[in-house]
Order: structure tokens, then sequence, then C-alpha cells
């Protein structure tokens, strides 16, 4: 039975159920047939309103104008933006406030700018060579089973290997990276009891001690790395803060490994679930890279980005916003505007798609999508090129998802082959 949608009667507890999880999808198409701009069904905890801002037109017109409608959240003000970045400084980490995710005009030019020279096109495309490597390492220790875990022995490793190796991680600190990717990704002050609230904040805690210890570390032995350069630049003047230190760092790990992970899982669950998809790419393995830009506007794993906060009244899709109201586009959902693209729900791998929103637009698209791209093409190639008869090692209906209202992914994937 579909979820109904009612922001007057649907309970924060049910929107933010397993079933979102497991399938948003016709929720979010509920959403649009009822407007572009919907309030949103949960308390912001203070006098604005939230909005979910379902199509396309509307979200790019949300994400590409960063002066009417920001993601730097306001002093002393108690919101949705207010709380998330609250709960994690409570946490002792300051992802959320002190990150380029979380602020516009020149502070956000100053720290995009302190990255974007190593994420250029073509230092991106020199990883090639090793990342094929690792994503055949990964196979070599499980092809003579028969079976794996798609996401514990490929999709999790191949993006973290990559991103630990850019950064200078050691490979042996994943356990903590991965519990406080989650912890960030994970539940909120909305959904959260009290009890996992303090869980969250535990993990976070760790996380932020151990992003603090790696860097006195780099400090004291500086190696050919991105966390050491990005130390140097904080220390030779007052471009980059302790704080935005901590917080950068803390923003590439999660936003390195984790949202690639998920598209490599939902992306090949989305195959399973459409053979004759899957048939034609592992006839025509060409197909990859156009195939990867399907899946992410079909299944992209972030659902919404950093909410952001109107700075005057404006009319949106047939509704009064006033300043002060927060906006959530929801990406996936534009992603399946029917006003958009033809058949916008279904799986088409041959499809020619002039945009989506699967790493949103405007000034806070994402720094790492060519990283993700080139990923993708290799985890999928390599997956189809070696284990040609991989299925479903479990019945469809045993797969569970984990995330929240931002990211969302596979907690396993059974596969034989």
């Amino acid at each position: 039975m579909a979820m109904q949608f009612d922001a007057a009667e649907t309970p924060s507890s049910s929107f933010f159920g397993t079933q979102l999880l497991n399938d948003p999808f016709p929720l979010f198409a509920q959403m649009r047939v009822r407007g572009a701009v919907v309030p949103a069904p949960f308390p912001t905890g203070g006098r604005q309103k939230a909005w979910m801002i379902t199509r396309m037109e509307e979200s790019l017109l949300v994400l590409k104008d960063s002066k009417r409608f920001t993601v730097t959240p306001p002093v002393g003000e108690d919101n949705v933006v207010g709380q998330r970045r609250g709960e994690a400084e409570n946490a002792g980490f300051t992802i959320f406030s002190q990150s380029m995710l979380s602020v516009d005009g020149l502070d956000h030019r100053r720290l995009r700018g302190l990255v974007s020279k190593v994420f250029t096109p073509r230092y991106i495309q020199e990883l090639r060579p090793s990342i094929q490597q690792i994503a055949d390492t990964l196979l070599d220790r499980v092809e003579g089973q028969g079976k794996m875990n798609l996401v514990e022995d490929f999709a999790f490793p191949l993006p973290i290997n990559v991103i630990s190796n850019m950064l200078g991680v050691p490979h042996d600190s994943w356990d903590v990276l991965r519990e406080g990717s989650r912890a960030l990704i994970d539940g909120g002050p909305i959904i959260l009891d009290e009890k996992g609230a303090a869980e969250r904040a535990k993990k976070l805690r760790a996380y932020n001690a151990y992003i603090v210890q790696l860097i006195a570390e780099k400090r004291r032995q500086p190696q050919d790395d991105l966390i050491s350069q990005l130390i140097q630049i904080e220390e030779e003047g007052d471009r980059l803060s302790e704080p935005e230190l901590l917080s950068m760092i803390g923003l590439l790990i999660v936003a390195g490994h984790e949202t690639t992970s998920n598209l490599i899982g939902t992306g090949m669950l989305a195959l399973f679930d459409h053979p004759e998809q899957l048939a034609q790419l592992r006839a025509d393995l060409s197909l990859v890279p156009m195939a990867v830009e399907e899946l992410l506007r079909f299944t992209g794993p972030v659902l919404t980005p950093v909410p952001r906060r109107a700075m005057e009244d404006v009319e949106l899709g047939g509704q009064h916003i006033s300043r002060g109201d927060i906006l959530i586009p929801v990406l996936t959902s534009a992603n399946r505007d029917e006003r958009h693209f033809t058949d916008a729900g279904e799986l088409d791998l041959a499809r020619r798609i002039d945009r989506h929103l699967a790493f949103g637009q405007g000034i806070h698209i994402c720094l790492g999508a060519p990283l993700a791209r080139l990923e993708g093409d290799i985890a999928f190639t390599t997956l189809l090129r070696r284990l040609p008869n991989a299925r479903l090692a479990v019945p469809r209906e045993a797969i569970t998802w984990h995330g929240a209202l931002n990211v969302r992914g596979l907690t396993s994937l059974p596969i034989a082959f």
C-alpha cells in the first residue's frame, strides 16, 4: 500500500519511516502531483515554514540562486538547518557550520577554491589506472568464492580506498570513518529518539577526535597528500581557520566515499530489477558512462541537499514563501519529473540526458562529480566484465536500506556469480 502524503496529517515518524527508505518514489510522485512546492511534514522548531521542492524547474531555481536562497544559517535562530548544525556542534563536530556546504558568497568561493585545484579533470583522469587496480584487486579476492556482499566487498572499499589515498588517511582507520559517516547521514534531530541521538553524538565525537588526531600527525610529518596541503595553506595565513580545516577534511572523507558507494550498490540493484536493461549493458560495455548518468537520475544516492533559507518574500511554484522559510529541494523527485523527462519513472540506459540533479546545481554543485563518474564507470564496467552472470543471492524483499532524508543506500547486497 502506497504511503499517502498530506503534510497536515503525516507525522514525522511516518514520513521518515522504512517505507521512505525502501521506495520513496511513489511518495515523491504524489508530492509532484500535489504541486511543485509543498509543505514539509515535519516541524521547523520556529515560526518559519518548511517547504519541499518536488519538480525540476523550481528545484533549479532554488539551487542556482544562492542570493535569494542561502545555505548559510541565521545566527541565533532555531530552524531545521540550525538544529542540524547545533546537533553536530554539540557532538564536537562542525561539518555543517564550517564547511563549504553551509556558506555562500565569498566564504564559499574561498573554501571551495582551496580544494578545487586538486579536483581538476586532468588530475581525476590520471587516477584511472590506480582506481582500476583497486577494483580488480577487490574482485580478485572474491572471484573464486562464487558469491560476495557487493556493498561490503566492493561498493564500500572501492571509493574509500580512493579518497583515503588522496587524503593520506591510513586504511586501518576505515571503521571509525565509516561509523562517523553513517552517523552524519543516518538520522537527525527530527527522527532520532533520545537514545539514538546520544549514540549518534558519540560516533560524531569519535569521528571528530580522529580527524583532530590525523591533523596533528600531518603537522608533525607532512606528506604528499591533500590533508598536508590544506594544513600548509592554513599555516600560511588566515585563509583557512582551524575549524574550517577540521570541517573540510571531515566533509571530504564523507563525500568522497559514502555517496559513490551508495551509487554502486543502488545502481546494481536497479540493474537486477531491470534484467532487459542489464542484458543490454552487458552486451555493450561502451554504454556504461551513459548508463551511469541514467542510474544517477533514476536512483541517485542523495535525496536532498543542505536546506536553503529564503532571504526575501517570494512566490515559488504557486506558494507564497516568506523570508526565513526553509526550502528543501528533493533531488530524486526532480530527477523523475514527468514534465522534464519522457517516461520519467522508467529506467532507460540509452536515455540522452541534458541535465539531472544528482550532483546538485549552482555554486554548490558537487566538487567530486568527475571523480564519482569515473569511479562509477570503472566499477560497473569491471563488475559486468568480470562477473557476467552476477545475480541477487537473496529474495528481493530481503534487501534493506539505511539513510535519512538526505542520503539513502543499501545496508548489504548479497550476490552470486
